[in-house]
């Protein structure tokens, strides 16, 4: 296993890989200092506590197809990083989370107006970046924040119009996580100068990998008794969030489901209930259901990539689907 996590990367390509991200990491901390120490200082916060950076890394990858050492690809790289960690000081406002990436959540430690404006800051620095790559890169942040934010008020908002549950989800998915991640596979085909036909493979490969990310941190955070996802197992429950594991319990017909779906309904406050309806979770049915509904989307995932060309890039590409699956296993 490489040191990014994806199996059978090629020795050649993970030393440039590693090389690159050091750029984009370095760029990341310099980028966000500033004149005020508790801007600087809570800015790092999340920064400084890592992730799995797949953001960057996809971008980084993607810019192989075309010329991988023009400017803006580490820029690009940095601007969907600094993105996604700008979203999750928001999401944690919102969610009340007490833990983020491993360490005490910015609003658990500064509270949530010093969160949410160092989300805002953080903003403010991508805006920067991007004007620098130029204007097709301001459009395509400018299109891919607006899908996030409509994920986020389709999540709060909850399913209109006789929409089944699932089906809701699953677009609220697409939009909060995968349309980022398809972005920062984009941003590394374009600014390279990739070929059109592989920009839009990787556009389409980008957001079906992220949905299937989301589904395996959604059965990581029920089947896994570690803090494997970054945050406190069961989160979603105390939160009363529906995630892919849930809904489909809420889906059952089995009257021996009716007290647990009675619980999944609403935030589950009490530690001891948490902890029970987690232990029933664990063995039900719906696990296999949505490590199959994963399978799925991690297939469809690998079929996208059908029309790039055979190399250690694209190689790396497929074995990051199986990665993802695995993570959930």
């Amino acid at each position: 296993m490489s040191s990014f996590g994806i199996p059978g990367l090629a020795p050649a390509l993970e030393v440039e890989l590693k090389a690159s991200m050091k750029k984009v990491e370095d760029l990341l901390f310099s980028h966000i200092q500033g004149d005020y120490p508790l801007v600087e200082e809570t800015s790092r916060h999340l920064v400084a506590a890592g992730g799995k950076r797949l953001r960057p890394l996809l971008t980084i990858l993607a810019s192989h197809y075309g010329d991988k050492n023009k400017f803006g690809i580490i820029e690009s790289a940095a601007v969907c990083e600094l993105t996604h960690v700008a979203t999750l000081y928001h999401d944690d406002v919102m969610d009340e989370a007490p833990l983020r990436r491993g360490v005490v959540s910015a609003n658990n430690r500064w509270g949530n107006t010093v969160a949410i404006l160092t989300g805002d800051y953080l903003f403010a620095k991508v805006s920067a970046l991007l004007a620098d790559i130029g204007p097709e890169a301001v459009r395509l942040q400018a299109s891919t924040f607006e899908r996030l934010v409509i994920g986020q008020i389709m999540e709060t908002q909850g399913p209109q119009n006789g929409q089944a549950p699932l089906e809701h989800y699953m677009q609220v998915v697409a939009d909060k996580t995968g349309s980022l991640i398809s972005a920062s596979a984009r941003f590394g085909a374009m600014v390279s100068g990739a070929p059109n036909e592989i920009k839009e493979t990787l556009t389409v490969f980008g957001e079906k990998i992220g949905i299937a990310f989301q589904l395996a941190d959604d059965i990581i955070d029920i089947a896994s008794e570690s803090h494997e996802s970054g945050k406190t197992p069961g989160t979603d429950l105390r939160e009363g969030i529906p995630t892919l594991v849930t809904l489909n319990v809420m889906n059952s017909t089995d009257s021996k489901d009716r007290a647990l779906i009675k619980l999944l309904k609403a935030p589950i406050k009490d530690e001891a209930v948490v902890a029970q309806v987690l232990k029933e979770l664990r063995t039900h049915d719906a696990i296999a259901q949505s490590r199959a509904q994963l399978l799925d989307i991690a297939r469809d995932a690998r079929t996208a990539l059908g029309p790039l060309p055979v190399n250690d890039v694209t190689g790396a590409l497929f074995s990051l689907c199986d990665a993802i699956i695995d993570r959930s296993a």
